[in-house]
């Protein structure tokens, strides 16, 4: 097999004949059909997978060097689901109504036979096709692969189709041994000899991707409570302009620890967290000072706060349809979203680009106490142009209070006043940096809190029901104003 760029149906990339494309896709459609369901990461859960179609494959190793590497990037096609019924309908193209099928960014191992201490990372055993007679699985699984991109990262350039880039003031050792990280949920991360991390997006649309986007920014801004980018690699994607951004290298934090966990570490000894609380606060209003700085800002008239509140009523109105358990609170959650239009003619302050995201579960804490941010990729779930789209900066703080009130609930029995000191002590930990305080914008806040609490809501309803208790007594409290 050699290197592709090819769509079933239509001619291959030069050297290749669009046949062999179909013919390897084809071979690996019974496997991918049962294992990719399996995957945490696989956002189309609870629908079939009617088809795929091939966007990409690249041979980084050809499968003679056993074990060989080969870069996917498949499209799977579903039925479409009706926004706000959560009821399948046929899988058609897509249309101006129609979201276009997922695209996921695989990359599998190829060998005669797989060793028992990677029979966890089993795709299958292809039938027919390219592959037939060999092993296929999960490369992330293979130390001796995942170092393989760690060298493909180090030197820039061009291998079929993708595209390999770093910054050219850093120097990234060779032979750093390669460790899979196993936390998360929308992506795979791997380890580099504890000293660089690679994030590779699973999930993958055309265009800029936030999260290489706005660290490199604050990297230029000078910025430190964030990880600058090191190196990263793209694919083309239809669309001039708009890569399929892959992969994201940065510095790993060695010994930091992940603030959800610390929070909940404190919570169980009863210890204060107010303290962390104030400096995370200080910490994100570094951040939002560098983004504002760095990128364009813009007004928030009239025009934008409607766009705004619309956006949260049909979220509202949506969730409702699916979840019953919310419809008794609607009226006053709608209340929250209709005040952020405000008076013709006033001003709501600025927008700008925020994390879009936070939570203390993207929040790092060094031992030394020094907080940083990470993961700016934003919702995975919301479209592309509107999580690159500036927001007020006040969506960031109402996440990290919910987050707050998320841990709190977390530990039996439950302490309010425990969420209630770490959220005063985060808004003022942020004002005493930013010179603004978050409760000043009171509407926003409890706007934006209210928004995020209704996403929660719809997450927990889908994915943990035995959760939805924490969310819905927030909305009884924001439903009240």
């Amino acid at each position: 097999m050699s290197e592709a760029h090819t769509r079933p149906g239509r001619p291959g990339a030069p050297g290749v004949p669009g046949a062999t494309a179909v013919a390897l896709l084809s071979s690996l459609d019974p496997l991918l059909r049962r294992w990719l369901p399996e995957q945490r990461w696989f956002a189309g859960k609870g629908r079939e997978v009617s088809g795929f179609e091939l966007v990409a494959a690249t041979e980084l190793l050809p499968p003679t060097a056993s074990p060989g590497l080969l870069h996917l990037l498949v499209r799977v096609r579903q039925p479409v689901v009706v926004p706000g019924q959560g009821v399948p309908g046929p899988s058609v193209p897509p249309g101006p109504s129609v979201p276009p099928a997922d695209c996921y960014q695989l990359l599998l191992g190829v060998r005669p036979t797989l060793p028992p201490h990677l029979a966890p990372a089993l795709i299958g055993r292809p039938a027919r096709g390219p592959l037939d007679g060999w092993t296929v699985y999960d490369a992330l699984g293979d130390p001796r692969l995942a170092e393989i991109l760690l060298e493909r990262l180090r030197i820039p350039g061009r291998i079929g189709g993708l595209s390999f880039a770093r910054d050219e003031k850093v120097e990234i050792p060779a032979n750093l041994t390669a460790r899979a990280l196993g936390a998360e949920q929308s992506n795979s991360s791997i380890v580099y000899g504890d000293t660089y991390v690679l994030k590779l997006f699973r999930r993958v649309v055309p265009g800029i991707n936030p999260d290489l986007e706005l660290p490199l920014a604050l990297a230029r801004a000078g910025c430190g409570r964030v990880p600058a980018p090191v190196a990263w690699f793209h694919a083309a994607s239809a669309t001039p302009g708009e890569p399929y951004v892959l992969g994201l290298l940065q510095p790993y934090l060695a010994g930091a620890e992940d603030g959800w966990e610390l929070a909940l570490r404190m919570l169980a000894k009863g210890a204060d967290f107010t303290l962390d609380a104030a400096a995370l606060g200080r910490a994100t209003a570094e951040v939002h000072d560098a983004l504002a700085a760095a990128l364009p800002k813009v007004t928030l008239g009239r025009p934008q706060r409607e766009l705004i509140a619309s956006g949260m009523r049909e979220r509202l109105a949506a969730t409702a349809r699916a979840v019953p358990a919310l419809r008794p609170y609607a009226a006053g959650l709608a209340d929250a979203f209709d005040a952020v239009r405000g008076p013709a003619g006033e001003e709501f302050g600025y927008a700008q680009r925020v994390h879009g995201d936070l939570h203390l579960g993207q929040c790092l804490r060094a031992r030394t106490g020094y907080w940083s941010l990470i993961d700016f990729e934003g919702e995975p779930v919301r479209p592309l142009a509107e999580r690159r789209l500036p927001q007020p900066p006040v969506r960031d703080v109402a996440g990290m209070l919910r987050s707050f009130d998320y841990a709190a609930r977390s530990h039996q029995p439950w302490s309010p006043r425990w969420a209630a000191d770490c959220r005063t002590a985060y808004c003022t930990g942020y004002a005493e940096v930013s010179g603004r305080d978050p409760r000043a914008e009171a509407v926003l806040l409890r706007a934006y809190e209210t928004d995020k609490a209704v996403y929660e809501v719809l997450y927990e309803a889908r994915h943990r029901p035995d959760w939805l208790p924490v969310p819905l007594a927030a909305v009884r409290r924001l439903a009240t104003g």
